[in-house]
């Protein structure tokens, strides 16, 4: 099955400390094992950003997050690229539906999905990815 998993469940599933830590795990694992893996470019400076500063006691360094990434991001997972004709539809899209504000980094991962053709997205924040696409042929599921 084709997957793409979105900043959520990435960090969750490489911090033991998260609280979603097991069920985000799940879905690492299947695409280490079974599933071909899909992330966003995107997504990559978006799990630097959060990981850098998640608030857990040690903090992650940044060498520590190159790591992780290393470990479990780039030898199982296919980094997906927008083009300028994808920004613009994603965008398009908000627009159209009249959304505003943060939500525009989740159109940019659903873009992602879209464009790789995966069968289902994987997040801890379902609500949002339902708003932008409510009648995606992309299965929205929460871990």
């Amino acid at each position: 099955m084709k997957l793409l998993l979105d900043t959520s469940v990435l960090v969750a599933g490489m911090v033991e400390a998260h609280p979603e830590h097991e069920r985000a795990l799940v879905w690492l694992e299947r695409v280490r094992n079974t599933d071909n893996g899909f992330i966003s470019a995107h997504s990559l400076a978006e799990v630097y950003a959060v990981l850098t500063r998640l608030p857990v006691q040690p903090k992650i360094h940044p060498e520590i997050v190159v790591n992780l990434l290393q470990r479990n991001i780039f030898p199982y997972f296919t980094i997906v690229e927008l083009t300028q004709e994808d920004y613009f539809n994603a965008i398009q899209n908000l627009a159209k539906a009249r959304l505003v504000g943060g939500i525009v980094y989740d159109a940019l991962i659903m873009q992602t999905a879209i464009k790789a053709g995966v069968e289902q997205l994987i997040t801890l924040n379902a609500k949002d990815f339902r708003r932008l696409y409510p009648n995606s042929e992309i299965a929205i599921v929460e871990p």
